[in-house]
């Protein structure tokens, strides 16, 4: 049976549901916490104590005080006696915008202006996947990194990459570690013409969930990334996690008005 509850910030509906596995106060620490990232709470402003809790989420007082004590251990807020559970004074992380206009341009821009953690890197046989993509024979060996990027010490994404072995052996471990991929590829003489990516979304194994700081399965934004040089020729697949509270991914859209219908277009 779920549990309903007023909101006290926005007048909607809050819900936790029993019946799923996650426990009651964590379903709580997890509304409260998004409302926090979002910004509906923001830095010492008060958030409900457990009192409020009670009578928004129809949960026991136990469990309201563990949802607001996980809170507090995740640093999102400070509990003080007789003076309410407010939000910490953390210096605001503002998620990275990147948009289809100059998509490639704007991918090495992001990675100069981030910090990356090199997780991996290594020589191995393309998966049948990667090997597709790739156009490569099945099994041809390609370069594989992993990389985390951060902003302000706060993880965004989680980077996995493959890169034709010719062209990977043109840079070094230390390299990856220190500049932009795409950078790199131009380096070694590539010359890049395009892209082609789709976007979805997916949810956090347990690697990826440690590496990004988040819950397991919490959701996340994938980016499939093929890169080609300008002759056609794929020179990179990757593969892009992000979480959502810190990367946004916008586009500008045109409205086409037509004799029979109306819809919307990327701009030129």
């Amino acid at each position: 049976m779920a549990r309903r509850g007023r909101s006290q910030s926005n007048g909607k509906t809050a819900v936790v549901d029993e019946r799923l596995p996650t426990p009651l106060y964590h379903q709580i620490y997890l509304v409260l916490r998004d409302k926090i990232v979002a910004g509906v709470f923001a830095a010492n402003d008060i958030v409900p104590g457990e009192q409020e809790v009670v009578r928004q989420f129809g949960v026991s007082r136990i469990t309201a005080k563990r949802a607001l004590d996980e809170l507090a251990a995740s640093g999102f807020v400070v509990r003080e006696r007789g003076r309410g559970t407010r939000v910490s004074g953390r210096p605001e992380v503002k998620p990275i915008r990147a948009g289809v206009e100059g998509l490639l341009e704007n991918l090495i821009d992001m990675g100069l202006k981030t910090e990356v953690s090199l997780l991996a890197f290594e020589y191995l046989p393309a998966p049948p996947d990667v090997a597709r993509a790739l156009q490569l024979a099945p099994g041809a060996m390609v370069q594989h990194a992993l990389r985390r990027r951060s902003i302000g010490g706060e993880p965004f994404s989680y980077l996995t990459t493959y890169v034709p072995e010719k062209i990977g052996r043109t840079y070094s471990r230390r390299d990856l570690a220190n500049r932009p991929l795409l950078g790199l590829l131009e380096r070694s003489g590539v010359r890049i013409g395009s892209a082609e990516q789709v976007i979805s979304a997916t949810v956090a194994d347990p690697q990826v969930a440690a590496a990004l700081q988040v819950e397991i399965a919490s959701p996340l934004l994938r980016i499939t990334r093929i890169v080609l040089d300008q002759d056609g020729r794929p020179v990179e697949y990757i593969v892009g996690l992000y979480r959502p509270d810190r990367y946004q991914y916008r586009m500008k859209l045109d409205r086409i008005q037509e004799r029979n219908r109306n819809s919307w277009s990327p701009a030129a």
